[in-house]
């Protein structure tokens, strides 16, 4: 009989997801030589070499890539028992695998979690903060119980739930705060700068400025909100930021907030979880907690 354990189904996969033995192991939270020596054992047990090893590069054999369509339908079933188990206490869930885009993240997670353990006390509360494309892999992979994004997201696997609308407000230097505000054919002509690649964000800031995304834009990019407010407060050009990210990113920077008028540029943020779910109605309570979260913040108290 061959014997592999699901850890190390775990383990394979982590290194198949990153080509990388030291990257897989920061991800799983073990030393390389552990991880390593767990998929020498898992390729003992089953009789066959299931990557690659090159001095800058793992790649997975051909039998590995057959191994991995398997093992990962496993690990997916592994999890659907996991929630099955949880999702059989009743409103008790225990543990809470939750996923939030970096443009949200930072501004209203502070009064989800209150809001979600004060109403679950003896909830394990775990978050992962990455951009969209990712939260949606590693929920489809039962890596994450929920996600809190942007909507649509356009997956028939998952459900949608709309939580609240969120204006995008224009920042600019402040030396420009008595000037009239731009409307989107004005604001499409001069230097936005936007979220580097990846974020849903910036795809958001060029369809409502009508720009392609294929447009050079050498220079005009950031990592997050901060540096892009910065860059502004810098005289460098002008951005658009999600409205609850205002009373963070511009407490220090030398910029003017205004509105922008019609079509008024806004974005649905919602949460999301997989159809299939066990978990499915205290996720829906969850997402009203996070509901209540957002009327409470700064931003949207006041409307």
């Amino acid at each position: 009989m061959i014997n592999f354990t699901l850890k190390q189904l775990r383990y394979f996969e982590a290194v198949a997801r990153q080509a990388h033995f030291g990257r897989a192991a920061e991800i799983c939270a073990i030393s390389q030589p552990a991880l390593s020596a767990q998929i020498a054992a898992l390729e003992t047990a089953i009789g066959h070499q299931l990557f690659e090893r090159g001095a800058r590069q793992v790649r997975l054999t051909t039998f590995g890539e057959q191994f991995g369509i398997r093992a990962r339908s496993i690990l997916r079933e592994a999890e659907a028992l996991a929630d099955m188990a949880r999702g059989a206490g009743g409103s008790a869930l225990g543990r809470l695998r939750i996923g939030v885009i970096p443009t949200i993240a930072p501004y209203l997670l502070p009064s989800v979690i209150g809001h979600i353990t004060a109403a679950h006390p003896e909830i394990d509360l775990l978050v992962r903060e990455t951009m969209t494309h990712k939260l949606i892999e590693e929920l489809g992979d039962g890596k994450l119980d929920c996600a809190i994004v942007a909507l649509p997201v356009s997956e028939p696997s998952l459900t949608e739930v709309a939580l609240f609308d969120e204006a995008m407000v224009l920042v600019r230097p402040a030396d420009d705060a008595h000037r009239p505000v731009p409307d989107m054919d004005t604001l499409g002509q001069m230097k936005l700068l936007l979220l580097e690649e990846g974020h849903c964000f910036r795809d958001q800031a060029l369809s409502f400025c009508a720009l392609r995304n294929t447009l050079p834009r050498e220079g005009l990019d950031g990592s997050s909100l901060s540096t892009l407010v910065q860059m502004v407060g810098a005289g460098i050009g002008v951005t658009l930021i999600p409205e609850m990210a205002v009373p963070v990113e511009t407490r220090s920077a030398h910029v003017s907030i205004a509105p922008m008028g019609a079509p008024y540029p806004k974005r649905t943020v919602g949460m999301v979880w997989r159809k299939t779910s066990a978990l499915s109605q205290q996720l829906e309570a969850i997402a009203a907690l996070v509901r209540e979260a957002a009327a409470t913040h700064p931003a949207f108290a006041a409307r």
